[in-house]
This record gives C-alpha cells, structure tokens and sequence, in this order.
C-alpha cells in the first residue's frame, strides 16, 4: 500500500510558480477555496464518525458495518472493494475498476486492503451485538463474513476506527513504552502472520535503505508516477467529487487548484526530493512493522491485511501515528533482498509500516455506502 506523496519542501517552493498561475484567478479562486474547504471539513465529520446507535436491527447494522469497512487503510486510497449483502453475511469483493497496474501488478495490495475492511467489519460487528466470522471464499475471490448474535461489547480497537489515518508527517522521535510495544505485537500478529517489529536505530537505519531503493526504482518508473499522479487530489474540489485519491491536505500540502497542481507536479516531484522526505520521516519513526504471512496467496494477503489493520487500530487507541512504507514489498528485486534481511527464507513479506507519536493531519474522504454495495 504504496503512499508516496509530493515533497512538502518541493511543493511549497514551487507555489511561486502556482501563486503566478493562481492569480490568474483573483479573489473568485480564493473564495472557491474557501467554500470547497467547508465542504470539505462537512464531509469529514460526516464520514470519520461512529453511529448514533449500535442498537440497530439486522439490516441497518450491516449498512452500518459496511460503512465502518470503509474507513480502512487501502491502498493510494483507491478504496479496491465491493460489497454483497446477504440475510446473515456480508461478501467482502475487489472491484476490478479500482486496481494499481503499475504498483500492485498481482492484486496483492487490493487483497490487503479488503483485509483491511474485514478486520475493520470484525470490530465493529462487537458493537452492534454481533461476531463476525471471516473466511476466504475462493469460488467468489473474496472474503465471507458471516454475521451471529453475541452480547455487544464496545472494545477500544472499535472506538479506535474513525480517529484511524495514515499520517504521512515528521513524528516527534520518541520511543515507545516497553508495555505498548506488547499491545501492538499482540494485535499485529495473526493466523499465518506474523509480525516483526524493529525499533533500534541500525535497525530502522537498515530498513531505510531498502525504502530508498524501492523508492529510486519506481521513481524511474514512469507507468508508476502517472499512476500516481492519477491518484492525487490536489484541491478541495477534486477531493469532494470523487471521495477518493491522495488529497494533498491529508500530505501535509497545500491545496492548490487541481490544473495548477497537475502543471507543477513534475517539478516538485523529484527523486531526490523524495528520498530526503522519507529519510526523514523514518529517523523521525519511534519504529517499524513488517507483516509476513505464511503463504503468497490472496487469502494470506487479506490476512496480513487484517493483522495490518489491527495494528493501526491499536497504535491509534495507545495515541500513536503510523504510515504505510511499502516501496521495499512493492519492487520485486528489492522485495527479494528486503525479505533475506528479514531471515523470512522463501516467505514474502507483505505490509511495511512505520509508526511513532506524532500529529494529526486532514484526514481523506470515502465514497457513500451506497456506492458500494452491489445489488442484489
């Protein structure tokens, strides 16, 4: 789940250029922003909240259970999944419009994020007085979740979920505690995953390099930027009619007007500028997460998923950050030489994530239930 991003530095330089352009505009594109950032914040707190009930009838609580799948880690925030809703189960699909040729070839990463819904559904199923019970349907290529009555219980990973985001932003260096690091490798770990955890600096120093490698290898990929830049939202407008993509906001950069964003991209977009940001951002990490399963399937990857969106819940819960450095699974030849530093033998590993205390940025739009449910 790839969530490479403009430099910070890069894009504010280059506002010079963009301010030129903007003011093309005048006051009628300040007062657009404005109006597109109320729209903007409306959406939000409409999106990122917790139901006014979880006493609800059957029907309405899966409604309810397949809006919280949706506020999931995914990948590029392409949100890959589709939903099939049955009297007592709920079909958790890929949507075959929404996948990454470029960085996710195999459907590894859409996989992983229908994982991470799942888990995301499993929580949030407690709440509502049900236990949801996933397994991996091979003949629909997908993930079952079967609904059963239970006593409700409200559990700090459910409370946890829409407070939830990837945030792609300096942390603040500091270590975590002995007994928090337990919680998160309890949560991290699953049914054919497991966890690895490295929070001494040689080790996060080891693990940058082959960040940097994968970085500099689909940074040379031209089929990977356009992808990307396909992907980023660069304005308040764009964010709010599609409810998808990678908002600059969420990045921690300026909303600019999505013709002005596309025309500099290429200039703050740069490799070495990259690099620098997650260098940074990395020996600013208190940690990182590496998830391998078992078996290189789609239904060990939707486990990893699963373990991956656990974890997150938790670090939210203990009032840590995370984000998602994927570029080293994501490059087969580096994934190859990631995996023997791992000592992982012939096993892939699969999510990539780092973590620390840190703060909270703008956080990214979801497409309405409705749109993706199928029809019955």
């Amino acid at each position: 789940m790839s969530e490479v991003h403009q430099s910070r530095r890069g894009f504010l330089a280059a506002l010079a250029i963009g301010g030129g352009l903007a003011a093309l505009g005048g006051t009628t594109a300040l007062v657009m922003n404005a109006r597109g950032l109320s729209g903007y914040e409306d959406a939000v707190n409409a999106t990122w909240r917790h139901s006014d009930s979880t006493d609800l009838p059957l029907s309405s609580a899966r409604q309810e259970l397949v809006r919280y799948a949706t506020l999931a880690a995914n990948s590029h925030n392409t949100q890959p999944w589709q939903f099939r809703l049955s009297d007592r189960s709920i079909l958790v699909l890929p949507d075959p419009g929404r996948g990454l040729r470029a960085v996710d070839p195999d459907n590894h990463h859409v996989f992983a994020s229908l994982g991470c819904a799942v888990e995301n559904m499993v929580q949030a199923a407690r709440a509502f007085g049900l236990r949801a019970v996933p397994s991996y349907d091979a003949d629909a290529r997908g993930i079952r979740v079967d609904l059963e009555a239970a006593p409700p219980e409200r559990t700090d990973l459910f409370d946890a979920i829409p407070h939830r985001q990837s945030t792609r932003a300096l942390y603040d260096g500091r270590s975590v505690s002995p007994e928090h690091l337990r919680l998160l490798e309890a949560a991290g770990n699953g049914d054919g995953v497991r966890m690895l955890l490295f929070t001494e600096r040689q080790q996060r120093e080891d693990i940058l390099s082959y960040l940097v490698a994968g970085n500099s290898a689909q940074m040379d990929d031209a089929a990977f930027v356009e992808e990307l830049k396909s992907w980023i939202r660069f304005s308040y407008g764009d964010a709010l009619s599609t409810r998808d993509g990678l908002f600059s906001k969420s990045s921690g950069n300026p909303a600019l007007p999505g013709w002005i964003g596309r025309l500099i991209f290429s200039q703050v977009f740069t490799k070495a500028g990259e690099n620098s940001k997650y260098e940074n951002q990395l020996r600013s990490s208190a940690g990182v997460a590496v998830f391998v399963s078992d078996k290189d399937e789609p239904a060990s990857w939707a486990e990893a998923g699963r373990c991956c969106q656990r974890f997150a819940l938790q670090a939210t819960a203990l009032q840590l950050r995370h984000a998602f450095i994927n570029q080293p699974v994501e490059v087969p030849a580096v994934r190859g030489q990631f995996a023997s530093y791992l000592g992982i033998g012939g096993r892939r590993p699969d999510l990539v994530m780092r973590f620390g205390y840190g703060p909270e940025l703008p956080k990214s739009l979801r497409r309405p239930v409705e749109d993706v449910i199928l029809p019955v």
